[in-house]
This record gives structure tokens, sequence and C-alpha cells, in this order.
């Protein structure tokens, strides 16, 4: 199913990790719905521009944005520029994220780091830099953080993803609770495993059928499955809700 409505004509949002992957398929569900989507790299500029090529295609307005979500400095800078260059801030999606994975014996300091630098610090310094400007949005504001399924589960081998984005529902709870008296809307979205680039390195052969077994419609999710649950937070018929973890997993997780 195409979400094709124009729900989202005239707002402006911003996708973290927007280059490649979930994120790609964010952007482009969002410009299906007539947002001005904002795409965030850390370095793949090439990428970045054919998910810009996409959204175009899809019947929205693109535009490029470099910074790393680790940087508080940084990330404040570039949101004040779209603020700047657009008009203002409806929409932000922090999809941005790393895995580096391993068992906690050998675990060093520096991975565990960087993770929750990217995947929680990250959203932080983003929902802290956008906060005035999704105010002023009102009833249109909105924040959405993807976490994982693993946040809510655990999952061996991956203490600090998991760590990370676990960290990431109580943000979002706290968030909403902060944001509500203007109409501001903070919600998570909780993929299961998505086949993307990132499942594909992480997720062997063997272990892929293995997992099929556990996931009761029986197939790996699309990047789409979540783009559209992102798409529908975004939107009108999502103003009701706020706080809330919605789960994009196939039954994984119940």
């Amino acid at each position: 199913m195409t979400i094709t409505d124009k729900a989202l004509d005239g707002r402006v949002a911003l996708v973290t990790g927007g280059s490649r992957g979930i994120g790609r398929a964010i952007c482009v569900a969002l410009a299906r719905r007539g947002a001005k989507v904002v795409i965030n790299y850390a370095a793949r500029e090439d990428a970045a521009r054919e998910t810009a090529e996409l959204v175009t295609a899809a019947g929205g307005t693109a535009a490029l944005s470099a910074f790393d979500v680790a940087s508080g400095d940084a990330v404040t800078e570039a949101v004040k520029a779209i603020g700047k260059d657009h008009g203002g801030l409806d929409i932000l999606v922090n999809n941005a994220g790393v895995a580096i994975n391993g068992l906690l014996l050998r675990y060093k300091d520096d991975q565990w780091a960087r993770t929750l630098q990217v995947n929680l610090a990250g959203a932080f310094h983003c929902a802290r830099a956008a906060a005035s400007l999704l105010l002023r949005a009102k009833e249109h504001g909105r924040i959405i953080n993807i976490t994982s399924v693993v946040g809510e589960s655990g999952n061996g081998g991956q203490v600090a993803y998991a760590a990370s984005k676990a960290g990431l529902i109580g943000l979002t709870q706290s968030l909403a609770k902060e944001l509500a008296s203007r109409g501001v809307t903070a919600n998570a979205v909780s993929p299961g495993f998505i086949d993307t680039d990132m499942t594909a390195e992480h997720l062997p052969e063997a272990a892929r059928a293995k997992l099929l077994e556990q996931i009761p419609l029986a197939r790996i999710g699309l990047a789409d499955d979540v783009a559209h649950a992102v798409a529908f937070l975004a939107g009108p018929e999502a103003a009701y809700i706020t706080g809330q973890v919605l789960r994009v997993n196939g039954g994984l997780l119940m």
C-alpha cells in the first residue's frame, strides 16, 4: 500500500540518517504526503542525493543537510539554518543510528560511547535544537524516534545498541509530557528485523532462517513498513497519539 494523500502539504520534515535504508524510505513516504523533506546525512552525499531524487519523484521537495547528530554544536547550527531556510520545522524524525555489535566481555569503551552518542544523544541533540521550532508549529509539531525491538526485548551481542534504543523510549515519553501543552506529539516506532544493509551485515543466512520461524507473519520487514508507520504518526490522523511505541515487527514481540 502506498500513501499518496497530501496531508503534509506545506510541512517541513527533517529526517536524520535519511540517505539510505529505513531513513530513505521515510523521506519518500513523507514526500508522498506532500512534505518538504530535509535529508540529513553524515558522510554519503551521493546516497543523500539519490534519496533527494526519489523525494522529488514522489511529489515532495528535497533539501540536504550534512551534520553528525553526535555533535550537539553541529546539530544546533544545522537545525537553526533549517528553520531559517525553510521557514520553520514541523516534523523531526530521529532515525540516524549505528550498530556496533559485540559480546559484553570483549566490548570496548569507545564502541559503547559511539553507539550511545549517535543513537541516544543524537536524538536528544536534535530534539533540543528543534524544540522551539516545533513548539511554534503547535498542533502540527511531531517528533518520531526510531527505536528497535531489541530496545524492548534485549539481544545477546547488542548490549550497547539495545541500551541506546531502550533509552530512546524513555526520551520519547518524557518529550511527550513536556511538549503536549502546545499540541506537539512525540512517539516512537519500534521496527523488528527489517531488510536493510545493516540487517544483512549482522544477520547471516542461517540466523535469518531461524529468525523467520519466530515471526508470526513469517517474513522480514521492509523499510516501507516502517516508513508508512512514521508517515501516519506525522499526519493529522495521529494528533491525539503521544508517548506511544508503535511496534512494526510482524508479531515478533507482542
